[in-house]
């Protein structure tokens, strides 16, 4: 199985990324040559951080019968100092929110995401220390 991206290039630093599944437009700040016309490259690599351990939890929650009301998920990163920047750590928020939680459930279920089933929690782990925290309110 492979996947396909094709970036178009709209002008400056601006590019409309195409796939199978939609649309997503990047973009740099004015500083940078940009007109903050989208998303930057990193912040779309943190979204789909995000993105993966999200639909991994949407799909436990629903097979493990856990009742929650909301899901969050904050994705903090800190880049090297040198050329080229990557993200040496990486840290993942989980925030549960609903009546009566069933935190050893959810526990089980972020574990899983974090540890098995998550493919691009696995890439970044291959370039940067992933660490994560799970708060029930």
């Amino acid at each position: 199985m492979s996947d396909t991206v094709k970036a178009k290039w709209q002008g400056n630093m601006h590019f409309i990324s195409e796939s199978n599944e939609g649309v997503v437009n990047l973009d740099a700040s004015e500083e940078f040559g940009g007109t903050d016309s989208g998303l930057r490259s990193k912040s779309l690599m943190l979204t789909s951080l995000a993105g993966c351990t999200g639909m991994d939890l949407g799909s436990l929650i629903k097979k493990m019968r856990i009742a929650v009301d909301g899901i969050t998920i904050v994705v903090t990163a800190e880049l090297t100092d040198e050329h080229p920047k990557i993200y040496k750590s990486t840290h993942i928020s989980y925030h549960f929110s609903g009546n009566d939680l069933d935190q050893a459930k959810l526990t089980k279920a972020v574990n899983l995401s974090v540890d098995r089933y998550c493919g691009v929690i696995a890439m970044f782990r291959a370039f940067s220390e992933v660490t994560t925290e799970i708060n029930f309110n």
